[in-house]
């Protein structure tokens, strides 16, 4: 970055806007909104906020907002801040509202590119927090080649129930606990007092703490964005400095396409795999690389999960909190020792001016049980792997660091749903048995429409205890909170008539994670009849922009992108 010149003031992209006389009612409107004839003169530096008063992920960043104002102020530019919508997966899981969430990320991204492009912001700090607005943002920014740095919310502190740490893993499977019996209905009323008690993100490693974890890799943000508390004052210093930073960015107009390589890519995938994260990162990476003029793949995804270890094992995979792997030494411990292994490549540009490799230089495991040695993982390959086969000839996705070791295979009767409320019904019923592999279709992202989270429902299996007993194939997709033998994203999805619209109750499915293989065990011939005679049903939303989404979405396999 300092290898380019410093602009002067007539070159920022926002001169275009309070320049000569021509332009003598926008700086007007300016004045009128309070700003003086030096904060107009000012590098303009652009605050996305995706602020609500309504969900803990997001109720902190009207604060971390005003901290990256301080800090756009103290390094010389002019805050100019505007907000974007969020939904909270975790309060809309279940209802029609979460088909809106995956959607939502596209209307994220047209939301930062319009405002960015329209009141011409020589830069932007990205303040937000949750899964799909956190890749929403970057996609934005992206997409119009501006400097931009990432602050998120931070994940929230675990809560205690009578001497026991809890999360929003403990919440998410008691419903099924309760219908099997194993918990009291009033015990989980009390979790509802203690699961949430601070603000932030979720406290395991779900889509929200994955995709900030992502964002260091990338280069995008500060070290420490992935990990530190949602109530720690090193976020507030985080923010102020990002905000410091984004003027240094506009100031040298360091833009993303100087810095970010498909290298760049493959480190946020590698890193993805030693820390075992959500299945939605295998949705936003190839997204984010599609803004930038990268191809990235889930062939991408099989190939480096083959070689990757995974070293960190967290809820909802394992016993640890994102505190825990904050206080082992954050993704900047885990990233260091990627890079002296020779996994990862440290001479990757970032925003902070310094290489990958010169961000992490002052870090260290403080915990071996956390973050484990690369002599000593969990497992050799990652967290995440993807099968392949007649079934999901595109590819189909597994968190394999939240699967037990007895549902490594499987093979099964098939029970097929063609909607999320159907397979709960059939859950709670008792009209699935352990064996069955229940396949969920028709709720990809143009069938669905939205491709919506199926939490409830993997939530259900692992309070009732049939974790290890049933697995779960859909091309739908999956909360980072969901564990289990589930296969989500089967692509192509059943709408775009891909073979999981061609399953039929009783047929078997088999599945091999050593083998990252998964087949319908149907012959050509009869497969082909069926084909000849299906009838993929009408979209079920035929109004609104979720109708217009569905139309105009592209293949999950490559991030579920608008074409």
């Amino acid at each position: 970055m300092m290898s380019k010149k410093p602009l002067d003031e007539d070159e920022y992209r926002s001169y275009e806007l309070k320049a000569d006389e021509t332009k003598v009612s926008a700086r007007s409107l300016m004045k009128g909104a309070g700003l003086t004839d030096e904060q107009i003169y000012r590098p303009f530096i652009g605050i996305c906020n995706s602020y609500s008063n309504f969900f803990p992920g997001h109720s902190n960043l009207d604060k971390l907002g005003q901290a990256v104002k301080d800090g756009v102020l103290m390094g010389g530019g002019t805050p100019v801040e505007f907000g974007t919508i969020g939904i909270c997966d975790g309060m809309v899981m279940g209802t029609d509202g979460m088909k809106y969430s995956l959607p939502s990320r596209e209307l994220i991204a047209d939301s930062v590119e319009t405002m960015a492009r329209s009141h011409i912001c020589d830069a932007l700090v990205l303040v937000c927090g949750c899964d799909k607005i956190i890749p929403g943002m970057i996609m934005g920014a992206l997409r119009i080649d501006v400097p931009f740095i990432v602050v998120t919310a931070g994940p929230m502190l675990p809560g205690c129930y009578e001497g026991r740490r809890v999360d929003v893993q403990s919440i998410a499977e008691c419903a099924g606990q309760v219908i099997a019996g194993t918990l009291d209905s009033e015990e989980y009323r009390a979790y509802e007092d203690e699961v949430c008690p601070t603000c932030g993100s979720c406290q395991g490693m779900f889509t929200a703490n994955s995709m900030a974890c992502m964002t260091e890799a990338l280069g995008f943000s500060l070290p420490g964005t992935g990990t530190v508390p949602a109530v720690s004052s090193k976020r507030f210093h985080m923010a102020k400095r990002s905000g410091m930073r984004a003027v240094e960015l506009a100031r040298y107009d360091f833009k993303p396409s100087d810095f970010i390589t498909k290298e760049s890519f493959f480190n946020a995938i590698k890193l993805d795999m030693m820390l075992g994260c959500s299945t939605n990162t295998a949705l936003h990476l190839p997204a984010l690389a599609h803004e930038a003029g990268i191809d990235i793949t889930l062939d991408d995804f099989d190939r480096i999960g083959r070689e990757t270890p995974h070293l960190v094992k967290l809820s909802p995979s394992g016993p640890h909190l994102m505190v825990d792997l904050d206080n082992a030494g954050g993704v900047s411990a885990v990233i260091r020792q990627a890079i002296e292994e020779g996994v990862l490549w440290g001479d990757q540009q970032t925003v902070t001016g310094k290489t990958l490799a010169e961000n992490v230089a002052d870090a260290a495991v403080k915990d071996a049980g956390v973050i484990r040695p690369f002599a000593d993982p969990y497992t050799p390959d990652g967290g995440l792997a993807v099968l392949y086969g007649n079934l999901a000839p595109l590819g189909a996705v597994i968190k394999t660091a939240g699967v037990d070791p007895a549902m490594f295979e499987h093979s099964g009767p098939a029970k097929v749903f063609n909607s999320h409320q159907e397979a709960l019904n059939a859950m709670i019923f008792g009209d699935v048995v352990p064996g069955d592999v229940i396949v969920l279709r028709y709720e990809g992202p143009k069938g669905g429409p939205g491709m919506q989270e199926m939490l409830m429902l993997t939530a259900l299996m692992c309070g009732m205890g049939m974790d290890k007993d049933i697995a779960l194939v859909t091309d739908g997709r999956f909360s980072g909170l969901s564990r289990g033998g589930v296969i989500g994203h089967v692509s192509p999805e059943a709408a775009l008539g891909g073979a999981i619209a061609l399953v039929e109750n009783g047929d078997t499915v088999t599945y091999s994670i050593a083998e990252r293989r998964i087949t319908l065990e149907v012959g050509e011939e009869e497969l082909a009849r069926r084909r000849e005679a299906l009838e993929i049903p009408p979209c079920p939303v035929t109004t609104g922009w979720l109708a217009r989404y569905a139309r105009l979405v592209g293949p999950v396999s490559r991030g579920a992108v608008l074409e």
